[in-house]
Formats: C-alpha cells, structure tokens, sequence
C-alpha cells in the first residue's frame, strides 16, 4: 500500500490557510488506495505509532486532551492527518517547536492539502517527505530508525537557520512588527522596507564602521590605542621567530598567552603557557591563523565578557571554558557523556549549552596534565576541555550584569567609543568586576566586533539578558519609520491598469514609487525586470530597494497560492472584482474558492488601513463585514444599494455620478473630476476604465492625497502602449483602427463589449482566441460574447494550451459563436502574427479590428510596425 506525493511548496507570507502563520507547508499527498484504509482498520497501527514516536501523547487533536491524536487513531483517521502530526512531532523532537496544522481533501476524493507550519524552510520539507515515508513503515511493520531521521533534521537546521544572534535580533523586530527580509543563505538581514530599511549581519550593523572592525580585528592595534587611552592591557609584543619569542619572554616572563594577530573566536591561542617547549609549540600553533602572533602576560582570574550596545554597557557574563568535575569514580570519558546528558545541552545551537566535544585542543590540554580519557580524576577536581571559555566548544556562562563596578561600566563605554564600534564586545580577565580593574589587576585582553550575544541570551547562571533589544533601540529610535506605504491591489480584472494609475498619482505627489504588474516591475517608469511580476518575489524585489519610497503591488492569485504574499501587512488593499476566471485549477472550482484566495490581501491589511471594495461585485461584497481593516466602496451606480448603506452610516465611499467620479462623506460629495476628461476612460465610453478610476482615486484619497492633485494626475495619464500595454491600445489607420487588450476571460469580453456599443464602425473584426486552463463552459461564454460584437471572428491559437488540443478549444470557440444567435463568418488562422497581419490586410474602410491577445508585446510591435511604414509611404508620397 503506497501514497504519492504530487506537490510540495514552501508558504512564505499570509497565504489561503492562515494570515497570522505565514511559515507553512503544504503538501498535495495521494492516498491511492489507503483512501480506503483509516487508521482503525489497519491492524496494529496504534501500537506501532505509539512505540515509535510515545511524545505523540502531547497531540491533543481535536480531542482538546493530551493523548486526543492517539484516541484518534484508535478510533480512525485518515493518512493524511496521521502525516501531519508525524510532520510537526518529528520538527520538534528536532529542537524546532511546531504545533499548527491542518488536513483538508481536495474536491479530487483521496487527494488531500496537509498543511504544518515550519521553522526552517528545508527541514519542513524533509519533514514533510519522511512523514510520508515513517507512516508508510507504521502501514507495512516495517522497520524506521527515527534517531537518523531527528539527527538528519538537526543537521539541516543547523546548516541553514540563522544564528542565535541574528535570529535574536530578528526576534525582538519581530515582537515590534518590524518586517525582515532575509537576503541571501548567510546570516545577511534587511528589516524594514525601501527607503527605511536598516541591514545587519550577525551583530555587525550598517552602522558598524569599518575601520573600527579592521582596529578591532588587528589586535596589536587595539592594544596600542587602550593604553595609550591610560586603559589597562597586558605587557608583551608582537613575534614572528622564536629568537623574538625568546626576547619578549625574558621581558614579562611566563606565564604567557600565545594568540595570532587576527584570529577569533580563540583559534590559535595558547593560554598559561608555563615553559620554552609549550611557548615553541604554541607559536606554530598561532602561525597555522596568522604569521605575526601576539605574545602577552598571562592575567589571572576569570574570564568576563562585557557588551556594549551603543556606547551603553548592557550586559556582561562570566565565561567558564568546558570543564567536568571529578567524582572518585568515573573517567574523563564518562564525566563528558554525563556532562552532555544534561538537558541544557544540545545539536549546536539548539538548547542554552553546546554538548563538548573531544578534539585536539582536549587532548592537548589532558595531556599537560598527564591525562588520558580513561584517567580518573579526584573528587570535586575541576578538569577543564578547552583552552578558551566559547560556548560554541561547550562552554558555561554565569551573568554578573548587575555586579560591574560603575567604573568598569565607564571604563567600557569609553573603550567602544575609543575603537569606534556600535556593537562592542569586550573580554577581560581578572579576579571580578566588582572593584575598579585598576584595584583587582585586571587587563582587557581583547576587544571583538560582532560579539556573539547567546551568552547574555541564556546564560547556563543568572538572568537573562534581551540584548537584542539595544540593537534595534540603535537601528530604529523612538519616531523612525520602519515600514513604507503599501498599497496592494489584487481581483480578477482591471489589477494592471489600477495599479499603474495609483503609482502615477503616488509619482505625481513626490514619491519614488516602485510597483509591480503582470508586464513587469517598475520603480518610477523604468522597467527593471520584464514579464508577469505578480507574485511575492517581485514584491519582495520592491521592497528590498532602498530608493523606493512607496509601493504599488498587483497581486495576482497564483502567487497566493504558490507561496503567500510577498509582505506581512499592507496600508491599503484594492479588490477590483472577483469573476469566472482560472477556475478549476489548483483546487479554485468555484467563485467561493476564489474569494478565499482574493481576501488575502484584504485579511493583511492593517487595521489602522483601508480595504477598498466594489460595490456593484456580488462576490467581494459577501465579505464586506468580515474584514478587520477599515472598509471603502465603490461603484458605478450611486444608487447601489451598498453605497447607500454606507452613505447613511456616514462612511466613505467613491461613485461615478452625473459623469463625475465623486468621493462621498457620507451624503456629501466631492467630485473629482468628469470622467470624460480623464484619457483613460476613452472619453467616458470604457465604462470598466471609469471602474479603475474609482478604485484608484479611492485608494489615493484614503492614503492621504488631495482631491486636486489625484485630479491633475488622472488628467496626465495618457494610455498608450508604453504606458498600459495590452490595456484598451486603440492604434489609428488611415482607413482603419486596432484595438489591442488583454482579456482574455468572460468578464473582459463583456467590459471590451460594452466599450465597442460606443465605437462607430463599417464592420467590427474580432481576433479571439481559447485559454486552454479555463473551464468549457469559460471558452464557450467568450465565443458567445464575441459573437455578439464581432461581424468577423479570426479565431487563432493560444499560446498556452495546458495540455488541451487546438481543435478541441477551437470546437468550445466556435459553440459559443453559434450560441450567439447571429450570422457571424469566422476563419481559423493559427499563429497570432498571421491573424493580425490577415486582419489588416482585409480591413475595409471605417473597419475596427479587436485584437484579444495573449501575447500583447508581440501584437503591439507588428501593429506599430505597420503604422511606420504607412507613415513611410505617405512621406514618399
């Protein structure tokens, strides 16, 4: 009995299943036949999903009780939800805490959507695939070894999340609804958006200067400028030879610490170094990081971290290197297996403490002290592993924040300023922080850029300490913006050419404005990247741009589905209309389906924002008081019944009047401007043009802009081919005229009808043409639109065909033709190219050819192609 995964996609943003859960995975899984097998027929299943994974029992299910899943199971339930729950436990016991999910069948029966919510992106997909694979096991009683599987997931975590420092920092913007982008695979982060983004990298910030990380990298340096600021550091000098070695060692004697100029993290360094054969070895061992190595006094005491954050201390920890104590009785070995038991310790940087691991630097040390991993050492003898106290190698950290000396805080303060670090790490040794350095015979032993931050965090003793919240105090101080205006404009038509007339009112005001549309994406007018631009990474695109001031984003359905939105929230939502169009395709049969992906947009805008609705769209209504946002409408017709509810709740709305487009208060109007003046609109005969005025002209004047100005500014917007291709191009002849848009559904046949009822013609020549992914009756309604305004059909061959034939799409065509009722003539030319040019070349005088097109660039380029060279022939003439 086997199950087939078809799909598997990464949800990145606000997606159909959850606004608020935007890391979700989900999972398009075939039962095949274990359909017909639920978990209670299967025979010992309870009993071996029960063994295999017990920590199952915290699933409380639908049950609402701890041990609810496995009551479900006895009970029975389907594959697909058993998959779900393995999905999420097996993360967990990972170290990535996940809980949300659901299992929902498609209209296909045994096709089902399991959804689980993910922390690391590619360990939800190798969750979501060993599910399947463990339930498989549990199906046949067949063997899994789950410990590969947890261990395998770890290794993926690890490699790919962010550090406990960057994910800190991320944690805490996140708590202030600050967006993050995560650019690239490293720990490189952007928060905020456009203009007011603010980038850091592990604790480095674009604060950070540079030549304080190239001081704080040159140890010799540091140094150097410490005591020269009367700052106490060590004795010793920089050597490269041993003779030098030698010198420098009869100046301050031993004990002496050996650590290359450029290392970190403690690579290289040799400490309380005793005799000239160590002294040797710990100079080749340095020279492996760096050639010129650092030869200092050995300062006893402790080791202590001090982080500055702003040239403000914030915390400060005493690092203890790994270490086990003796207890009389077991080995080195032993004492270190215990040691990793304990629960604070874990895979890397998942718990609090890092399980030790033996090396080298272990082993050197054991064998300073005649050690071997088999000796014994006493009762309450402390044994120290490693030569440095980094928690990455398995060392502890205690916080002493509140016992620094004041003076040593001073003290601190001025060294960051003193190396010019915004993020400043500073270690110490000395016997404690509670009296001045100066008294205790302490000494700074290093000053380090990018500290890391997880010792303070969780610190193995005493309080934590969020010092991640400094660094975004730094980034984005009381009154700095984080975020840009978002405007996001979503529906099945008009979405383009919306999009384009807010982002020129938004230019028009001043703004540098970046939008997206299926065409391409645009910051001011420049196209940067060409074709459809309508999905989360374009938006992404937009809002990782540090010109950009303000955002218009078209937001098409299939990048709903295919991985959420590109952005956690918006100011303003647009929802043009919801009509028949894609249906039947990635589980979206009906207009309800198509709602649900639709108001998305609408669920993410703020609540403080505006959602803005169609007043005259049956569909976009049904969810008019279900929205969190503020609310909007408009319509065509003042009278709407909608408008007039508004109207007497005294809430705003947008109307197209007496050939005005008018903003309402209430009862009260202020008129825009008529319609008629706006190019747009044709001279008011594109009745679903005037549709895109009001939602723009709404949204703009809810964002805050004034009457007059969004009036100069739909004066100035001139449609063209340039400006709104494949929308209404209307291309003059000498003796004839091409009209070139994109519909290409039944709603746009109807909007290109109703514009054609006012455009005079001898005869009216239509180039149509089926979209093989829409549904029969879809292609069968166009033909039968097109019948109706057209008195000639060409009907030529889409370019996507989806698996379907042309004949096929051509019969559905040419059905709805003959469904019209008139005696229409129509011609089958397959290429487009071939239907234009036949078009052109039978038009007769006054003729008006509609061109229906899917590829736009290409038609467009042909038309004006001929207009040259009938300009070409009239200069001749």
């Amino acid at each position: 009995m086997t199950m087939k995964i078809e799909k598997i996609q990464a949800l990145r943003g606000p997606n159909i299943w959850s606004i608020r859960r935007k890391k979700l995975i989900q999972m398009r899984l075939d039962l095949e036949e274990m359909e017909n097998f639920p978990t209670n027929k299967i025979e010992g299943f309870r009993e071996r999903i029960e063994k295999l994974i017990p920590s199952l029992y915290t699933h409380r299910c639908s049950e609402g009780v701890e041990g609810g899943f496995f009551h479900r199971v006895e009970t029975g339930t389907w594959m697909g939800h058993v998959i779900e729950h393995i999905a999420l436990e097996i993360q967990t016991l990972a170290g990535m805490d996940t809980g949300f999910g659901r299992t929902r069948e498609t209209k296909t029966p045994g096709i089902y959507n399991v959804v689980f919510d993910y922390i690391e992106e590619n360990a939800g997909i190798y969750a979501a695939e060993q599910a399947v694979e463990i339930a498989q096991a549990l199906i046949k009683g067949e063997e899994y070894d789950l410990n590969a599987c947890i261990q395998k997931l770890k290794e993926i975590r690890e490699r790919v999340r962010l550090g406990p420092s960057t994910g800190s920092i991320v944690e805490e913007a996140v708590s202030r609804r600050i967006p993050w982008i995560r650019l690239g695979t490293n720990s490189l982060v952007q928060l905020g958006y456009g203009v007011n983004q603010q980038r850091f990298q592990a604790t480095i910030t674009g604060k950070t200067s540079s030549i304080a990380v190239d001081i704080a990298c040159n140890k010799e340096l540091t140094k150097r400028m410490l005591h020269d600021a009367a700052i106490p550091v060590p004795t010793g000098d920089l050597v490269m030879e041993e003779d030098e070695l030698e010198r420098v060692i009869k100046k301050i004697n031993y004990p002496i610490v050996l650590k290359p100029l450029d290392g970190n993290h403690g690579k290289g360094s040799s400490i309380n170094v005793n005799d000239w054969e160590a002294a040797k070895i710990g100079l080749e061992h340095a020279q492996k990081y760096s050639k010129k190595v650092i030869v200092e006094k050995y300062i006893t005491g402790y080791d202590f971290r001090v982080l500055v954050i702003n040239n403000k201390m914030v915390a400060a920890a005493r690092r203890v290197p790994a270490h086990v104590v003796g207890d009389g009785e077991s080995n080195l070995q032993q004492l270190i297996d215990k040691e990793n038991k304990d629960s604070r310790r874990g895979y890397g940087h998942e718990n609090v403490l890092t399980e030790i691991a033996v090396d080298k630097d272990t082993l050197e040390l054991l064998e300073k002290l005649h050690y071997t991993l088999e000796s014994i050492p006493q009762k309450g003898e402390i044994v120290y592993l490693k030569s440095t106290a980094n928690l990455s190698t398995g060392g502890t950290s205690i916080d002493v924040t509140d016992m620094v000396h004041p003076e040593n805080i001073t003290m601190a303060e001025r060294i960051s300023k003193i190396i010019g670090l915004d993020v400043c790490g500073i270690d110490i040794m000395a016997e404690n922080l509670t009296q001045p350095l100066k008294e205790s015979g302490g000494a700074i032993i290093e000053v380090n850029a990018a500290p890391g931050f997880r010792m303070h965090l969780a610190p193995s003793e005493g309080l934590p300490r969020n010092v991640a919240a400094p660094v975004v105090d730094m980034l984005y101080p009381q009154g700095k913006p984080f975020t840009i205006p978002i405007i996001a404009v979503t529906g099945t038509n008009g979405k383009t050419t919306t999009t384009r007339l807010i982002s020129h009112i938004v230019k028009n005001n001043g703004f540098r404005v970046g939008f997206t549309t299926s065409d391409g994406i645009y910051i001011q007018n420049t196209m940067l990247t060409k074709g459809d631009t309508t999905g989360p990474l374009s938006a992404e695109f937009i809002l990782k741009d540090p010109t950009v001031e303000f955002a218009v984003l078209e937001t098409a359905r299939g990048g709903i589905l295919r991985s959420g939105l590109g952005f956690s929230q918006c100011d303003i939502g647009v929802l043009t209309n919801i009509k028949e169009d894609h249906l039947g395709l990635n589980d979206i049969h009906n207009l309800k389906d198509l709602t649900k992906v639709k108001r998305v947009v609408l669920d993410s805008v703020k609540k403080t924002g505006w959602s803005v609705m169609n007043a005259d769209d049956e569909y976009s209504m049904r969810i008019v008081n279900d929205l969190q946002s503020n609310v909007a409408i408009f319509s065509m017709d003042e009278n709407n019944r909608h408008i007039k509810k508004f109207a007497k709740e005294g809430k705003i709305t947008c109307v197209y009047e007496e050939g005005f487009v008018t903003i309402k208060k209430g009862d009260w109007k202020i008129r825009i401007g008529k319609a008629k003046d706006f190019p747009i609109t044709m001279e008011g005969k594109a009745k679903f043009m005037i549709e895109n005025v009001l939602a723009a002209s709404l949204a703009c004047y809810l964002q805050g802009f004034g009457i007059e100005d969004i009036s100069n500014s739909l004066r100035t917007f001139i449609p063209s081919a340039q400006l709104t291709p494949g929308r209404l191009n209307v291309f003059k002849f000498k003796s004839f005229k091409v009209l070139i848009d994109f519909a290409h559904n039944p709603a746009g046949y109807e909007a290109i009808e109703d514009y054609l009822k006012n455009v005079e013609s001898t005869k009216k020549i239509g180039i149509i043409s089926g979209v093989g992914d829409r549904r029969d009756e879809d292609i069968k309604l166009c033909g039968k639109i097109a019948g109706r305004m057209f008195d000639y059909i060409i009907i030529r061959n889409e370019k996507h065909l989806r698996g379907r034939k042309e004949e096929e799409i051509n019969g559905l065509i040419i059905d709805g033709i003959h469904a019209a009722g008139r005696d229409v003539s129509y011609e089958i030319i397959p290429k487009e190219i071939d239907a234009l040019k036949h078009a052109m070349g039978m038009a007769e005088e006054g003729a008006f050819i509609t061109a229906l097109s899917d590829v736009i660039s290409n038609a467009i380029e042909l038309v004006q192609d001929y207009q040259a060279r009938e300009l070409l022939e009239d200069d001749k003439i």
